[in-house]
C-alpha cells in the first residue's frame, strides 16, 4: 500500500480547505441559523470561507442570520484561520501531551512563516498565551460600551466575538447592520478595535522583540533612543512602515473626505480625524467600517486599493502582500534602476533571494487581482469597475470591506470571490507550488546566451 506524505506546501492549503468544508457542514445545520431553517450551501460555504480566511465579506448579516451556535462556529473558524490550522493542531498536541515529530516541527515553522526551527514550540506557546491575553483585554474593554447598548448577555457575547474578530483581522461583528457605524463617535470602541487590529497585524515576531526590548530597557534604564536601536531590523522596519502607512492613510481620508456628507463631511473635526484614522487602520485587512465605503470619493478609493493590497506585516493575522514584502519589492526595483550591488536597510544587507521573492509575490498578487476583477465583471455587466476592483482587492487581501456589492453577487460572482479569499489567505504562490512538483533543477549543460530586448 502506498504511503501518502505531504509537505507543508501541500498540507497548509489542504488544512485551510478542510477547515472551510467542516465549517460549511456545521453552518448548514438548521441550529446554525436564527430562523431554524437550513441555510443554502453557497451561503454557508461563502461564510465558512470568509471566516477561515479571516476576510469578513458576508452575503448575509452575521448578527441577524446566524444563531448563537452559528456565530460561535464563525468565531472559532476565524480564530483558527487567524492563528493557522497547523498552529492550532500543534497546540492541541501539546495539550494532550503528544510528541511532536521533527517533520511536524518543520511544518509548524513553515505555517508560522519563521526563518529558524529552533525554539518553535516555545514560540507557539507564547503566541497562544499572548493571543488569549490580548483578546480577553479587548473583550473586557468592549463590554463597557456593548453591555449598556445590548444588555448583559448579548453585550458580553458581542464583546468576545468582536475582540476575536478584530485581533484576527476578520472584520465580522454581531452588533448590527452598520458594523462600527453606530460607534463612529465612540472613541473607546474605535480605539480598542484599532489597537486589536494593529496588534494582530504587526506579527508575533515584532510582538516578542518589542516587548523584550521595552522590558529590558526599563530594567536597565535605557532611553527610548537606545531601546529603538537595540530592536531587530525587522521590528524597526515593520513599525516604521506601519506608522507611515497609517499616517498617510489618515491624512488622505481626512483631506479627500472632509466635505463628503456621505462619509465624514457632517462630523465635527475631532470625529473626522478619529474616523479617518480608523479607516486607515481597518483597510489594512480588518474589514470593520465606521462609514459607508460606497460613498467614498474616487481618490479615496484609490488610496483604499493601495492600503488593502499592501495589508499588514508578516507572521501575524493580517493579509495582503505584507508591508515588508511591498517595501523590499520596491527596493528591488530601485536597486536595479540605481545599479546598486547591495541593498541596505537599517545597516543590514537584504539578500538578493529575499528581494526576488518579494517581487514575485507582488507581481503574482497583482496579476491575480486583475484576472479575478475581470472575471467578476464578466459575471455581471452592470457592476462598475471601481466596485468590482474594490471587492476583489478586499477579498484577495482578506480585508472584508465592500462597496455594498457582496450581498448582490450572483452564484458565479460568489464563487469567484470565494476563490479570491482562499488564494488571498494561503497566497497565490502557495497554490502554484501546491500543483507543481517543485524540484531544484540544476543542469550541468551550458547554453549560449540569447539576445532578447525588453523595455
Amino acid at each position: 500500500m502506498k504511503k501518502w506524505s505531504f509537505s507543508s506546501e501541500h498540507l497548509i492549503p489542504l488544512s485551510f480547505l478542510g477547515a472551510i468544508l467542516i465549517g460549511t457542514l456545521l453552518l448548514l445545520l438548521p441550529i446554525a441559523s436564527a430562523s431554524g431553517n437550513t441555510t443554502d450551501f453557497l451561503t454557508a460555504f461563502f461564510t465558512a470561507t470568509t471566516s477561515v480566511c479571516v476576510t469578513g465579506l458576508v452575503v448575509v448579516d452575521t448578527y441577524s442570520h446566524w444563531s448563537i451556535f452559528g456565530q460561535v462556529v464563525i468565531m472559532i473558524l476565524a480564530q483558527i484561520g487567524g492563528l493557522g490550522i497547523i498552529t492550532v493542531a500543534s497546540l492541541f498536541m501539546l495539550f494532550t501531551r503528544k510528541k511532536i515529530s521533527m517533520g511536524q516541527r518543520i511544518m509548524l515553522t513553515d505555517a508560522l512563516n519563521l526563518n529558524e526551527r529552533s525554539g518553535v514550540l516555545r514560540i507557539l506557546v507564547r503566541i497562544i498565551r499572548g493571543t488569549i491575553i490580548v483578546e480577553l483585554l479587548g473583550a473586557i474593554i468592549y463590554s463597557i460600551s456593548f453591555i449598556p447598548l445590548l444588555g448583559y448577555k448579548k453585550g458580553i457575547w458581542a464583546a468576545i466575538f468582536n475582540s476575536v474578530s478584530a485581533f484576527c483581522n476578520a472584520g465580522m461583528d454581531v452588533v448590527g447592520p452598520t458594523s462600527m457605524g453606530i460607534f463612529n463617535s465612540n472613541s473607546l470602541v474605535l480605539f480598542t478595535t484599532m489597537t486589536l487590529i494593529v496588534l494582530g497585524g504587526l506579527g508575533y515576531v515584532v510582538w516578542f522583540d518589542l516587548s523584550a526590548g521595552i522590558l529590558d530597557g526599563i530594567k536597565k534604564r535605557y532611553s527610548p533612543k537606545i531601546i529603538w536601536k537595540r530592536l531587530s531590523e525587522h521590528t524597526k522596519l515593520v513599525l516604521s512602515l506601519t506608522g507611515i502607512l497609517i499616517t498617510v492613510g489618515t491624512l488622505s481620508f481626512l483631506l479627500f473626505e472632509y466635505n463628503n456628507a456621505g462619509t465624514i463631511g457632517n462630523m465635527p473635526l475631532p470625529q473626522k480625524i478619529l474616523n479617518s484614522l480608523f479607516e486607515s487602520v481597518t483597510l489594512r485587512t480588518a474589514g470593520f467600517a465606521s462609514f459607508s465605503q460606497k460613498s467614498m470619493t474616487d481618490v479615496s478609493c484609490i488610496m483604499a486599493y493601495i492600503l488593502m493590497f499592501i495589508g499588514g506585516s508578516p507572521v501575524g493575522t493580517a493579509g495582503g502582500v505584507k508591508t515588508v514584502t511591498f517595501f523590499l519589492a520596491t527596493l528591488n526595483i530601485l536597486s536595479y534602476i540605481n545599479d546598486d550591488d547591495k541593498t541596505l536597510v537599517f545597516n543590514r544587507n537584504v539578500s538578493y533571494d529575499l528581494m526576488r521573492k518579494s517581487t514575485v509575490i507582488l507581481a503574482v498578487s497583482s496579476f491575480t487581482v486583475i484576472v479575478f476583477t475581470l472575471l467578476l465583471m464578466a459575471t455581471d455587466s452592470s457592476l462598475p469597475f471601481a466596485d468590482a476592483l474594490f471587492e476583489i482587492v478586499s477579498a484577495s487581501a482578506t480585508v472584508g470591506l465592500s462597496r455594498d456589492v457582496t450581498s448582490t453577487l450572483n452564484p458565479a460572482g460568489r464563487i469567484i470571490v470565494i476563490i479570491s479569499m482562499y488564494l488571498g489567505r494561503i497566497g497565490p504562490i502557495s497554490m502554484a507550488i501546491f500543483f507543481a512538483k517543485r524540484k531544484n533543477k540544476k543542469s550541468s549543460v551550458k547554453y549560449i546566451e540569447g539576445n532578447f530586448y525588453v523595455g
